[in-house]
């Protein structure tokens, strides 16, 4: 009879659902064609139009943006649930929110794990080059906004559905591409730019910092708004030979977010491939299957991680233009890995769509029959992270089991010496806990309760932006509303504290803390296996920030900052003066100096250390004070009253900068036209042509070039090849083309020769050599009387921290400190030949004789011992900056970004 009951409310319930299922248009209705269909890819403004059609029609579905992209067009979000759920919609986002900051009792967390619905994130479109992921949206929300079956209903009924477009600018550029043309074995997706304005794919490794105007969306909506219990993110494609890859991943997993993570990945996985296995659609791979681990923070499903929410990526295969599944012998035989291959042959593009919809479908599933536990483990996680910070925690990284270990060693080492009879404990037999308890016992190596990040550093600024990105993440951060002591050490007021007591510790821990990434050989003695992405990446440490640790609990006068209440800069007096001084350790020096150098103020830069500010602060005029009572109101500019003008000043103009970029767009150029643009330079993109027309002197001063595209340089030129000039518009024929040995490298030396100055960064650094320089490669071994470059199995840094040494006598590196901490991504390392400094090449930043890693993972670290990272060399009249290090990365290195700004002016 229960059974029957439930039988007569679903059908009763399926009747009212029909009445808004009826209206709901098929795609093809409203696009002109089925979603999947071969040669067709709806762009953003047909989805858009879609979603907004749906919305109107269905009251399953509301309709709203989380803000603008960085083209200006709106960031869709729809949130899909059973009509009568609307009308607590904000109680169960209230409900989520509670769970997931986990500042209640357990008593309340049950019952409102009962109470609440899981929320469930799914988006598409990232990647705009990976079509398939903003196609199935729009098959997705046909199937949740018109289907009146069972299980519909039910995830209708016990979810709340948040369905995102991810990256609107990069569908509506793909999309307009590929279909331009009528002759349909004419379509492609070699686009000319990047498909985020700035960044293209590394739009997927914004989402700690949140520089982009996407990411910062939709970090608000998942860590301030909605906090959903499961972030799934659609990508492709899938390993050669498979069909879609998903959870669970490989290892490692990071050490500072709960394990339940990793079980509940596991729980989601099983959900999602048995729902494949059912239906008959096999090729999912899992675990080695595929590349992908959930040790790196940043990504759109990783960054979930650390907190406490299960983030979802598969990579699944699938192109509108005919596309087949390889043949890879390997991948026939069935494993734990890919339990049902696929049979390889032709692939229809309509067949990815469904797998979408089933993979969707099958983690909703997920939600239903698992909802409250979903909701409870989110406050579990939460509430041990609030106690791992409030008592003696000590997290479980790699570098203190190697430390028990050589202890346990060293001891038995010494006991032999003592007594030849001595017995050696090996692992058989355990190692005595007394080894244990000498590290996780040690209060030199547990976490801190809190981090302090005083008002008074020098570059406050940078430190206020580093505290927004932990804010977009939804971290909560306290202000001291007055001066407090702590630790022996007496902080301003307004000075800020981040206390590790809170649910997204993890996050707060990996934004301060070292990364230790293990050691990960593909057989012992074998080649490194590459972590995806980054294998360290502080951002403390990138930013240059200041801050103390605090290793015992206290509670000041702190003011907590509402969730998600952007910080900005206090507000700044100037007071009438002959001049004034600024600090050329604030980064925001240079957004002044170009404001200033705008309204046609002089600037001088002073080139000794005075007024307690170091050699390459700067000077400005009285007649600069309206401008500089702008920038200190705006941006928090502290303008320092001097009564004339230093003696050792020398005066600045603007430079004329070009930066290099090519057809399809480079992603590390793009992050610096960002970077360029925040602190309000002027400059011009100059592409590969442009290099080769020559007379460079006439139009440039400095040109830039950033990472990929040097002949002879690692890195690439982005996706596909270049197209012919016949098969694109006009438009874009200037940015085609390469620079080659023979063209460009004759310009670029006489443009040097003749006055100029070229900046290179990473693989860029090969002009060094082309230009036949007195430097070589410091990271080779002699194999049969010939320089080789290190193997992997000797040497081996993928993305990670390390610190190097400063010449802060260099006008090149004002307001730098004599040690930085640099991003390192197997960068260029130099070796100057001894007649370097008489031929005019000097180093500029340098790795000492200790071991330079800091964050991350460095296997051969001797191998950098005095290798120079960074120098300048005299050609003609001009001069070559060569910085083998990422001081740009992603626009999240702060702490190095005065190394290529100081060289933007005449």
């Amino acid at each position: 009879m229960r059974k029957q009951f439930f039988l007569i409310c679903w059908v009763f319930i399926g009747t009212l659902f029909s009445v808004s299922a009826q209206s709901v248009p098929t795609p093809k209705s409203f696009l002109g064609f089925e979603v999947g269909e071969p040669y067709q890819l709806a762009n953003f403004t047909q989805l858009e139009a879609y979603f907004k059609k749906v919305a109107e029609v269905s009251d399953r579905v509301q309709y709203q943006s989380i803000g603008q992209t960085e083209f200006g067009r709106e960031q869709p979000m729809l949130i899909i649930t059973a009509p009568k759920n609307f009308e607590q919609i904000e109680r169960y986002k209230e409900i989520s929110q509670k769970l997931g900051r986990a500042e209640i009792t357990e008593e309340e967390a049950r019952a409102l794990s009962k109470e609440g619905k899981p929320v469930v994130w799914i988006d598409g479109g990232l990647h705009a080059s990976e079509v398939v992921g903003a196609q199935q949206l729009i098959e997705t929300l046909y199937h949740l906004a018109s289907r009146n079956d069972e299980e519909t209903l039910r995830i209708l009924d016990e979810v709340i559905i948040l369905l995102v477009h991810v990256n609107p600018d990069g569908m509506e550029i793909m999309s307009n591409w590929y279909m331009q043309h009528e002759d349909v074995t004419k379509r492609n997706k070699n686009i000319p730019v990047l498909y985020q304005k700035y960044v293209g794919h590394d739009n997927n490794r914004d989402f700690y910092m949140n520089n982009m105007k996407e990411s910062t969306n939709i970090s608000l909506q998942q860590y301030v708004e909605w906090l959903p219990q499961i972030v799934y993110n659609h990508h492709q494609s899938g390993p050669a030979g498979t069909v879609v890859a998903g959870p669970p991943y490989r290892d490692p997993f990071n050490h500072v977010f709960d394990p339940l993570i990793i079980t509940s990945l596991d729980a989601v996985g099983a959900a999602m491939i048995n729902r494949l296995h059912v239906e008959d659609k096999p090729g999912y791979t899992r675990l080695d299957g595929s590349v992908f681990s959930t040790w790196w923070n940043g990504g759109l499903r990783t960054t979930p991680y650390y907190h406490n929410m299960i983030g979802i990526l598969t990579e699944i295969v699938g192109d509108p233009s005919p596309y087949s599944i390889p043949l890879v012998p390997d991948r026939l035989i069935p494993n734990n890995g890919t339990p049902y291959p696929v049979t390889p042959g032709p692939w229809p593009f309509r067949r990815s769509i469904d797998y979408s919809v089933s993979l969707n479908y099958a983690i909703l599933n997920h939600a239903v029959r698992h909802g409250d536990e979903l909701l409870y483990n989110f406050y579990l996680m939460g509430k041990k992270s609030i106690e791992r910070g409030n008592t003696d925690t000590w997290t479980r990284y790699p570098k203190y089991a190697q430390d028990i270990q050589k202890s346990f060693e060293a001891s038995q080492k010494k006991k032999s010496e003592e007594d030849e009879d001595a017995v050696y404990f090996g692992f058989r037999s355990g190692v005595p806990l007394a080894f244990y308890d000498s590290v996780y016992q040690n209060p030199t190596k547990r976490d801190p309760r809190m981090y302090v990040l005083s008002a008074d550093q020098a570059d406050f600024s940078t430190a206020i932006k580093f505290l927004n990105a932990l804010i977009k993440s939804g971290i909560q951060v306290h202000e001291a509303t007055s001066d407090f002591t702590i630790q022996g050490k007496t902080y301003p007021k307004g000075s800020y504290v981040v206390k590790t007591a809170q649910a997204f510790r993890p996050h707060v821990l990996d934004m301060f803390e070292p990364q230790d990434h293990p050691n990960d050989f593909l057989y012992p003695g074998g080649p490194p296996i590459r972590p995806y992405d980054a294998a360290g990446w502080t951002l403390a440490f990138q930013m240059g920030v200041e801050f103390d640790r605090i290793m015992e609990g206290f509670d000041g006068p702190f003011q907590p900052i509402r969730f998600g209440q952007l910080l900005s800069p206090k507000a700044q007096s100037v007071s009438s003066a002959s001049g004034y001084l600024l600090d050329a350790r604030s980064n925001d020096s240079f957004l002044a100096i170009n404001e200033l150098l705008k309204a046609k103020v002089n600037v001088s830069r002073v080139t000794a250390a005075l007024e307690g500010m170091p050699a390459g602060s700067i000077y400005i005029p009285s007649a600069g004070k309206k401008v500089l009572e702008i920038l200190a109101k705006d941006h928090g500019i502290v303008a320092k009253p001097v009564s004339k003008q230093p003696a050792q000043s020398k005066p600045i103009k603007a430079s004329r900068v070009g930066l290099f970029d090519y057809y399809g767009g480079s992603m590390p150029s793009g992050w610096v036209r960002w970077m360029m643009e925040q602190f309000h330079f002027d400059f011009e993109i100059v592409y590969p042509k442009d290099i080769d027309s020559g007379n460079l002197n006439s139009k440039f001063d400095v040109i830039l070039f950033i990472g990929p595209g040097m002949p002879g340089a690692g890195g690439g030129y982005g996706g596909g090849g270049q197209p012919k000039a016949e098969e694109i518009p006009e438009e874009y024929h200037k940015m085609l083309g390469r620079l080659s040995r023979e063209k460009s490298i004759p310009q670029l030396k006489t443009f040097l020769e003749n006055g100029g100055q070229i900046m290179t960064v990473g693989a860029a650094t090969s002009l060094a050599y082309q230009l036949e320089l007195p430097v070589s490669n410091a990271l080779v071994e002699v194999v049969d009387g010939k320089e080789k470059s290190l193997p992997g199995d000797k040497y081996y840094i993928p993305g990670s921290v390390l610190e190097m040494h400063v010449d802060v006598k260099s006008p090149a590196n004002y307001g730098m400190n004599d040690r930085a901490y640099v991003m390192f991504n197997n960068s260029p390392v130099f070796k100057l030949s001894p007649d370097a400094g008489l031929k005019g090449v000097k180093p500029l930043a340098w790795f000492g004789t200790e071991p330079p890693l800091k964050s991350g993972w460095a296997w051969g670290q001797q191998y950098l011992k005095n290798g120079v990272t960074a120098f300048e060399a005299q050609v003609g009249k001009g001069k070559l900056y060569a910085f083998g290090p990422e001081i740009t990365f992603r626009a999240q290195s702060h702490g190095t970004f005065k190394m290529l700004f100081n060289g933007l002016y005449k």
